[in-house]
Order: C-alpha cells, then structure tokens, then sequence
C-alpha cells in the first residue's frame, strides 16, 4: 500500500492518511428487502432535519404530553429537544409493552457467570421495576433527587435504573471496577442521597465483593447518603449499619407491584454517568429524556435492524457504561427487543463461554468491542468453531476503532462470511450512535464508520477549521446539534464549554482524528492526544496498529510515541501474538526475528516513515476491566518514566511484566 496523505504545511498540519482499504461488502439482497433502514431515510433527513427528529420522537416514543416545539438552540452550546413534552422513560420501556399485549413477550434473558439463569418478561419487569420505584420513594428518594448505582451485571442493574426513571430520580450507574475513592468522588459530586448496590458478584469463577467499597466510600468524607439498598446475590457476609443499610429483597416484599410512572419534561436530568478527564476530578456527563430516549430507540432499531418478535439481542457491556445505557437499558427495552445479559468474562469457565451463550439462546444480533474481538482472535477460531453459531445475523462493533483484519476475522469466524457488521461510532457524550453504517443499505468497508447516521451532521476539519474533503485527515466535529447531546457536565458549565466547544467555537469538536478515504467514508484514527509527530508527520497509532494487525502472526498491537532526539517522536509498538503463532514459536524463530518481520511489515503496508523503531512481544496489555488499552502506561514504559497510577487495570502485574520486557529487549536496526 502506498503512503498517501494530505497536502501539509507547518502552520496547518493535519493528520496523514496512510492506509488504504479496498475491500467492500455490499449488501445482500434478502437483507435488504426486509431491512429496517431504507435508502431514502438519508433523503428524509436531508430534506427537513428537524421534521425527521419529530417524526422519530413521535415513532418511537409514547408522550404524556405531545411536544410541539421541536429544538431551541438559543442557549447553545446547551440545546433543548422537545422541551414543551413530557414523558417517563420507565413506561416507555416497560409499561406500555404490557399494555399492547406483550407482557409474555422475554424482556431479559440472564445468564450468571455460576451458570444461573433467570428469565423476565415485561409483565415480570413491570412489577419489579413498580416495586423497587416505590421502595426507593418509601426511602424518601423523590423526583429530581440522584441515585447512585454500584452493581454488577445482574437484572436488578436494570430494575433499579428504570425504578429511578420510573419516579424521575436522577441515577449515577458507578462501574462495579471502580475504588472506593473513585465511588466517593461520584457520590458527592452528584450529592447522591441513596446508594444501590450488592454484596458482590461474580468474576472469573469467584464472587467479588462490592459492598465494602460503598462501606469505605461513605467514609472518606461528608455525604447526604441516608440509605445503601443492598442486593443478595454471592450471599458473602458484610458488614452492616443499622439504620442506613436496607436489604434490597426486603424493601421489595413490602413495597407494591403497582405504581404510577411520574411524567417529566423532556429535558428533565435522566442520568449523570462520570468520564475520566485527562486531569483533575471526573466529569459528570448529563443526559436528559426526551431527545436521548428519542435517538437511543431510533439507532437501536436501524443499526442493528431489531425485530421485536423474532430477534435475541445482546450487547455485552456492562451498564457501568454508556453503551450499557443506550444499547442494553434504554434503546432494546423501548423497542421492546428480548436480550441477553450476562454477568461474566468471556473466558469463564471456559474461552467459548460467549459462543455458548450465543448457541444456548440463538442470538441474533451481537454487540461488542474491538478489544474482545481481538482477544478471541488471539486465542484462536477453533474455540468458536465448536458452536452453532448460525442465528447471527448482525454484528456490531463499539469502542476504539476496529482494525480491519479484526473486522475480516469477525465476518468470517463469528458471522459466517454473511452477516452484515456495523461498526459504530460514538461517545458518552454524543448519548447514542452517531457514524455508522446501515445494515442492508450500507456497502461495508473493514474498519470503517464510513457515514453520519441520517440526521446527523458530521465533519473532518483542519487546524483552521476547514473542511479537508475526501483523502484528508484532520478532527472531527459535529456541526449541528443531535437530540442525544449531552446538556452539560454536572456543575461545571465552564469545563463544558472549554473541554468541547472552544476548540472549534461554536462547533462540538470530539477529540477524535479521523480521515475521509476517496470515496468519502470516515475512518476514524483514535484520539488526537494519541497522535504522534514523526519528523514532521503527524501519524495515527490506530493506522499503525492496524498494519500490525494485518500481519498474520498478530492478534492485538497497541502503538505509542515515544520521545527521541533525532525524530521528535519515534514509534513503540506492542504485540500480542496469535495463540497457534506461540506454539509455533521455534519454527518461526526467535524473538528479534519476529520483531523484524513486523518492522518491515509496517514499512510495506505504510511506508518508512511509519515503521517502529521497537517492538515488544507481550502476553497482554494493559486494560481496565472495561477492556480499554491504557496507552498512557505504555508511554511511561516507553520512555522509560515510572510508571503512572495502575489501580483501574484489570491486571496491574501485567506492567511488570512488560517493563521488564522492554529493558530485555534488543535494539531496533
């Protein structure tokens, strides 16, 4: 592949374009015909942009009072939708499929890690989520209050988001990883007046405890936390404080299974869910009603062409997370879809506990990340080679950028060389997907988010704030408000406007790289803080780590700049090797020698200029059980700095291992 790029000068670099891609997957006819998403919604949209998000509102979503104000933009960069209507997110995802007869119809499908199941309908859901509304307002928890929620990935994770939607009470979900410091921050910044949480769960093959960390949360300092419900689900002993703790099955006997959901306006507070800023304290992201749920339920239903009576839909994330909110919580159950949740890792008891699901229950849709995807590559595709996995037929990417190889190895080993993948873009922020493309109507590129969503207004500009146009690199943004933007971060409108709206001002700026290939389509090339300045080239590490992982010795590569005195900054590159590959280590031959095949592998997908002036061969990389690559450790080792704060790895051995490694390693040509 050639080196290609964009035209650059020094006082308006953009990011190169390097890799090419030319293989494309059009959509096949029967999918197609009977696809969600059509062509001319793209027309629709185009045509009249605020009617289209009217339209969707009014399909998707049940009001208690009809909006008749679609947006007001005056107070940019905060926007209302549908200010004027009021709604309650419980009974839309709940109440009215009862309603319309559907109570028999599965909500939820659980799948413990012990190998546990429980199954819910939306009648079982409605007088659960009923019983724990009135049982969080018997606890003196009322509308306009935050709820803060610590748990795994249990049903009750879910109940307890749509009791607090139910009564209009704010909620905070806290990632089930997170310290008791980390707890204690979100609990006072959001001032917090009940915790829900559990005694534990389970993670690979033992429970691990949760309540502590609340315990030792709640005494790092002054909080209005009057009471902690509390979820039995390993049955470990805790310690208890009476008068404060409350056992969830206990407030649920007493509480009723009836309740009347509480209508709130549009843009009344849904839930606050905190990012880590690059520096200081998280940021407390705000999502309200009306325009979230409206574009949740509308992407959820085009990108993954959900069909309630027949689909079995899981997204593996957990509700710690945005994509637990929009793509397990909100987004199915407002469209009424069935759906896995599963409380595990993919590697308990065994490496084909995934595909075991999917075979159990005959999943047909499945969302995930590129991370996971790499991990199984890693280990092989003879794991997934022994289940029947013939009901997928659609598959979902989320998270960082998809390299194309793992994309390739997604359609063929998982979808069968079939199934349409959609491969997503979006943020906590953005609420709900943003770039994607549209199952039967979408000719797929590998590792490309290729097309705004119809609605959405996105672009790539330069540092002068123009557009690049096709075959240019440069920062996406988005140039006109969508109904899922976030409103703000919770008690800091300042941070809001500095840390999205000044880059560019008055336009969202995302942080992303990106490039448009000739054809037009997004690519998106990681985080701009990841890109490095080598002799003047400014080099996506995405774009390397894909050359990386087209090899066919590499399951996973993680890329970092690191200081140098003659280049500026010169490539490190990390590597985890595919499973058959390590077994086959004396064939190919020792470490350096598969160091240099890499290297020069770099130089002919990219060129020169992009080849690593070191690579390590690693059994892993550091991640936050979240399964995100902390680049920013791999820099300290890189530049041999001590290594920075590890308390959110899943692993913190692993940089051990991996220092030791580098000092280890020989010297690149």
């Amino acid at each position: 592949m050639l080196l290609g790029g964009t035209v650059t000068d020094q006082h308006n670099p953009a990011l190169e374009n390097l890799l090419s891609e030319t293989r494309s997957f059009p959509p096949d006819e029967e999918f197609a015909a009977q696809a969600n998403a059509q062509p001319e919604l793209y027309d629709r949209a185009a045509a009249d942009r605020l009617g289209f998000w009217a339209d969707q509102a009014n399909t998707y979503l049940t009001w208690s009072k009809p909006f008749t104000e679609v947006l007001d933009f005056s107070g940019a960069p905060t926007a209302r939708w549908f200010a004027d209507g009021q709604l309650n997110a419980a009974y839309n995802a709940v109440d009215r499929h009862v309603e319309a007869g559907n109570g028999d119809r599965v909500a939820i499908l659980f799948e413990g890690e012990p190998g546990d199941t429980r199954t819910l309908t939306y009648a079982d859901l409605k007088d659960e989520v009923s019983r724990a509304a009135n049982a969080l307002e018997a606890l003196g928890v009322q509308t306009g209050d935050r709820v803060a929620i610590y748990l795994p990935m249990i049903p009750e994770a879910v109940i307890a988001m749509l009791a607090c939607a139910r009564i209009g009470a704010t909620h905070s979900v806290v990632f089930g990883g997170f310290s008791a410091e980390a707890l204690y921050s979100r609990i006072t910044d959001a001032d917090a007046k009940l915790v829900i949480t559990s005694d534990g769960g389970y993670r690979r093959g033992k429970p691990s405890a949760l309540k502590p960390a609340v315990d030792d949360a709640l005494t790092k300092g002054e909080t209005n936390v009057a009471h902690v419900l509390v979820v039995r689900r390993t049955e470990q002993d805790v310690a208890w404080t009476q008068g404060r703790d409350v056992w969830w099955h206990d407030a649920l006997a007493d509480a009723s299974p009836e309740h009347t959901p509480v209508p709130v306006d549009a843009e009344h507070p849904l839930f606050i869910l905190y990012t880590s800023g690059t520096t200081g304290k998280p940021k407390g992201i705000l999502h309200t009603t009306g325009g979230y749920l409206t574009q949740a339920a509308y992407t959820h239903s085009v990108v993954f062409d959900l069909k309630p009576d027949t689909d079995v839909y899981w997204c593996t994330a957990d509700v710690g997370w945005v994509t637990g909110h929009s793509y397990v919580t909100y987004g199915p159950l407002i469209n009424g879809a069935t759906q896995v949740l599963y409380e595990g890792t993919p590697d308990t008891p065994h490496k084909g506990r995934w595909w075991e699901i999917i075979a159990k229950y005959k999943v047909t849709i499945l969302y995930t990340a590129p991370t996971a995807i790499r991990t199984c590559m890693k280990w092989g595709e003879q794991i997934p080679a022994e289940f029947d996995l013939s009901s997928l037929r659609v598959l979902g990417s989320v998270g960082e950028p998809i390299n194309p190889e793992a994309w390739m190895w997604y359609r063929r080993v998982i979808g069968a060389d079939r199934t349409p993948i959609v491969d997503t873009w979006w943020q906590t922020e953005t609420g709900a997907i943003m770039i994607s493309p549209l199952p039967g109507v979408t000719a797929a590129k590998p590792g490309s988010a290729q097309t705004p969503l119809p609605g959405i207004s996105a672009d790539i500009w330069n540092d002068a704030g123009e557009p690049v146009g096709n075959g240019g690199g440069g920062y996406l943004v988005l140039d006109e408000p969508w109904p899922s933007m976030l409103r703000g971060i919770w008690g800091d409108e300042e941070r809001f406007k500095d840390t999205y709206w000044s880059r560019f001002p008055g336009t969202y700026f995302a942080g992303d790289g990106a490039k448009y290939d000739d054809e037009g389509n997004i690519w998106l090339l990681g985080r701009v803080d990841d890109v490095m300045n080598v002799s003047g080239h400014r080099l996506s590490t995405t774009e390397i780590e894909s050359a990386l992982v087209s090899h066919d010795w590499v399951a996973e590569a993680a890329v970092v700049g690191a200081s140098d005195d003659t280049t500026g900054q010169a490539v490190v590159a990390f590597v985890i090797l595919r499973g058959d590959v390590v077994e086959r280590a004396d064939e190919i031959g020792e470490g350096h020698d598969v160091v240099a095949e890499l290297r020069n592998h770099v130089a002919k997908e990219i060129g020169p200029i992009a080849k690593p002036r070191s690579i390590l061969v690693v059994a892993e990389l550091p991640k936050t059980r979240s399964g995100k690559i902390m680049r920013r450790l791999l820099r300290d080792v890189a530049e041999h700095r001590p290594v920075g704060d590890v308390t959110t790895l899943a692993d913190t051995s692993v940089m051990d291992l991996i220092s030791t490694g580098l000092n280890a390693a020989p010297a690149a040509d």
